[in-house]
């Protein structure tokens, strides 16, 4: 059995679709802090159990059976994110999971202007002693390319720090690429990269947006200091901020600028490009 954790959530939950699409439904089981929110998961035939990354023990029963187990990295930003993807991955071990798959970053590494990196890295460092076979999925960013980009729209330019190359994926095809990982005939063993064939930078998006909305889009370098201080005075927290600024500092770093294949080939067809990802509206 396949055991799934956020199956709720927008990235995992489209996992679990494309899971459904390739394996009979008994074969699948998520792990969900509430499991009302999957009443249509167990619907198709899912099995639908409770468990929490801070409930060590609903967290091992929920994972009972599991031969494989996707873990989302942990969203709470209150909480000590590395100490509950290790409580996660004990529990896993505990349960008799014979892989363990956890949903990581391009550019993970310890010594990074963006926090997260560490996050993810003393995570697969967790994995790697577990002594259980393990799957660090390294997704390149996703989500709203307008938490990116700003309102382009609305002002005509994409006014953010300097960056440098990195990947923006449609996160659904991030979704169907673990999808192919889990139900592959042969392992994938360790990190694996799921990047854009070649990276972008803003002036890639600059470019995409200018072609779609018929009119010229302006990439504006602002000054750091200056982007982090109009920020805050639009509302945003300013802890909130300087993590971004983090990372656009660690994209001009060079810690995002490599760039696979390995997406495309699980695919079976080219990733969807940013121009796809702007024009899309189901893009989130």
């Amino acid at each position: 059995m396949i055991i799934v954790t956020g199956a709720t959530g927008t990235l995992n939950g489209a996992t679990v679709d494309h899971l459904l699409a390739r394996i009979p439904p008994d074969q699948i089981g998520v792990s969900v802090r509430d499991p009302s929110r999957a009443t249509h998961l167990a619907d198709r035939g899912v099995r639908v159990r409770q468990g929490s990354y801070d409930d060590p023990r609903a967290l091992r029963e929920s994972f009972a059976d599991a031969e494989q187990i996707l873990l989302v990295s942990s969203s709470d930003l209150a909480a000590d994110v590395v100490a509950q993807h290790r409580g996660a991955i004990d529990a896993a071990v505990a349960a008799g999971a014979q892989r363990i798959l956890y949903t990581s970053t391009h550019g993970t590494a310890f010594d990074t202007p963006y926090p997260p990196l560490a996050i993810h890295a003393a995570t697969e460092q967790h994995l790697a002693a577990s002594g259980v076979a393990w799957t660090s999925l390294r997704n390149g960013f996703y989500g709203d390319p307008a938490q990116l980009l700003g309102a382009w729209q609305e002002t005509g330019v994409i006014a953010m720090p300097a960056d440098g190359p990195f990947s923006w994926v449609d996160r659904r095809d991030a979704a169907e690429a673990a999808a192919a990982i889990l139900t592959a005939d042969d392992p994938f063993d360790g990190p694996i990269d799921l990047t854009l064939p070649e990276p972008v930078t803003l002036a890639d998006f600059a470019a995409s947006a200018s072609e779609i909305a018929g009119r010229q889009i302006d990439r504006v370098v602002v000054d750091d200091e200056t982007w982090v201080a109009e920020a805050i005075s639009s509302g945003v927290p300013e802890a909130v901020a300087h993590f971004t600024l983090s990372m656009f500092q660690a994209t001009r770093s060079g810690y995002f600028s490599h760039s696979d294949p390995t997406l495309m080939r699980l695919l079976g067809r080219s990733p969807r490009s940013i121009t796809d990802q702007l024009t899309d509206p189901d893009v989130r």
